[in-house]
């Protein structure tokens, strides 16, 4: 099979996870502990919430109570959804839902043993949603964990209204989301310091997975665009983004529809541009809220049927549009900004609208 004929199999696979449960993914120990040594600072004498975790096979469960002393932890609680079987894909059929619950070792040998662990039956099924992890979730200073990736928006604005800190993995696309991307512009959310290579292979046996022999691991998912979300405060977010490139007008070309230059790879957004910048989504893996501005997304646009060209970024662009006898098709989710290059019209992706607030 080719590897763009793979690439769309595994991409329908994965937009089918939306329909059920099967997003699951679970994440590997060396991906956790290399995220999480960025945040010991902040774990001090917190409850920590795992609340998308079998807690008898969570890696995340085995970082925190391995290392609860040395993190000097309060508590430790994790919960998953109806699983009491061993078995890491037992697809929730146990009758009843459990939480664990770890206070630290008790004999002085730093390890987690079975009998220092409070093992506590929930009435309901152990869904984040549910009123009893709700009261759990109450409990806690800091979530960290996996959640489904097709609940993300869900999960997010859980934990925006009980107002915790978290440190959980998403996919970078949820950067763009009407419900995630006002948390990124107003700074109450930001990226992580992210997986090796921008990819990780997770702990997941609905998909076929079509990695290179390089980079395939038995028994694994490899999932590209994958990254850590968080509002707790790291050292990368404050580091200047490296400018070294100059505008001209030859190579920034303007939009056809915003007044802003269009930008490709991070790297080359120029050092001397004071006007609006359209950057990839990829950008926000460098953005330092004291550099730049932003400004906005394309969330959506309009195609005009006659010039083939997008023409808006708003809806009330759209309405009026109409209103003055348009006949274009409006298209949500599609390429979003255009320009004309050589009398040629050019489509570029969803584009994070940029400032450089240092000119």
């Amino acid at each position: 099979m080719s590897s763009s004929i793979a690439k769309k199999v595994l991409n329908k696979n994965l937009h089918s996870a939306k329909k059920g449960k099967n997003d699951e993914f679970y994440t590997q120990l060396e991906d956790i502990e290399r995220e999480l040594k960025h945040y010991k600072e902040h774990f001090k004498n917190k409850v920590i919430y795992c609340n998308c975790d079998d807690p008898r096979v969570s890696n995340f469960f085995h970082y925190f109570s391995y290392n609860f002393e040395k993190l000097g932890l309060k508590k430790l609680i994790t919960t998953c959804y109806k699983n009491q079987s061993r078995d890491l894909f037992s697809d929730n059929k146990s009758e009843v839902a459990i939480y664990l619950e770890y206070n630290g070792d008790k004999n002085g040998d730093n390890v987690p043993n079975v009998e220092e662990i409070g093992v506590h039956t929930l009435k309901d099924d152990g869904d984040f949603r549910s009123q009893e992890s709700i009261e759990l979730l109450k409990q806690a200073d800091i979530v960290v964990t996996n959640p489904p990736f097709s609940l993300f928006r869900e999960y997010v604005a859980q934990l925006v209204e009980y107002d915790k800190k978290f440190v959980i993995v998403g996919h970078q696309n949820a950067l763009t989301y009407k419900e995630i991307f006002p948390l990124i512009k107003e700074n109450k959310m930001w990226l992580g310091y992210g997986f090796k290579g921008g990819a990780s292979h997770f702990i997941n046996k609905h998909y076929e997975d079509y990695a290179t022999a390089g980079d395939h691991k038995d028994g694994m998912i490899r999932v590209s665009g994958v990254t850590w979300f968080t509002n707790l405060e790291i050292k990368k977010r404050h580091e200047d983004l490296m400018l070294y490139k100059k505008y001209s007008p030859e190579e920034y070309l303007t939009y056809d529809n915003y007044d802003a230059v269009n930008v490709d790879k991070t790297k080359e957004i120029p050092m001397d541009y004071t006007g609006a910048i359209g950057v990839p989504i990829t950008f926000m893996d460098k953005y330092n809220p004291e550099q730049f501005e932003i400004l906005g997304t394309s969330d959506n646009g309009l195609v005009d049927d006659k010039f083939k060209k997008t023409q808006g970024l708003t809806k009330e662009f759209v309405d009026d549009y109409y209103k003055a006898g348009g006949t274009g098709t409006y298209k949500m989710g599609n390429p979003t900004a255009g320009y004309y290059k050589n009398n040629i019209a050019k489509m570029v992706y969803k584009r994070i609208f940029i400032r450089n607030k240092k000119l």
